[in-house]
């Protein structure tokens, strides 16, 4: 029986899994004992439960996994309170959150490849994450 061919993923599939890791990243980043708190209003919780929260629309490629556009958040700030995008300009600064403004209003273009290599770059350091939590 011949092998099929072996498709390369679309990049839609490509996108989900790096949004995924990414994710799981921002909620580990700053956690101790697996429990991450929430950047504005202060919820304590398992990093699991916890949502990463963009600063900026993830719809800006530009900053889309941008670290410092990331936070965590609790689904209740993140999705009821769509953000809290002023607590949460508080939380970055001032000269933050006009940097990752201007920053979104450039255009991001990644490659397949280069959202590949994110991937891996996210899974280390989230491996990385988990052995020391």
């Amino acid at each position: 029986m011949a092998k099929k061919p072996t498709r390369k993923p679309a990049r839609k599939t490509i996108i989900t899994k790096l949004d995924t890791i990414f994710s799981q990243f921002i909620r580990l980043r700053y956690s101790k004992n697996e429990i991450s708190e929430c950047v504005t209003c202060g919820k304590q919780d398992h990093w699991k439960k916890l949502q990463a929260g963009h600063f900026i629309s993830r719809k800006h490629y530009a900053t889309r996994w941008n670290e410092d556009n990331v936070e965590v958040q609790c689904v209740g700030c993140n999705v009821y309170r769509y953000g809290e995008q002023y607590l949460f300009s508080k939380y970055l600064g001032q000269e933050l959150s006009d940097e990752l403004m201007a920053k979104s209003r450039s255009i991001a273009k990644f490659s397949d490849v280069e959202l590949l290599e994110m991937i891996e770059e996210y899974k280390d350091k989230v491996d990385k994450l988990l052995i020391t939590s």
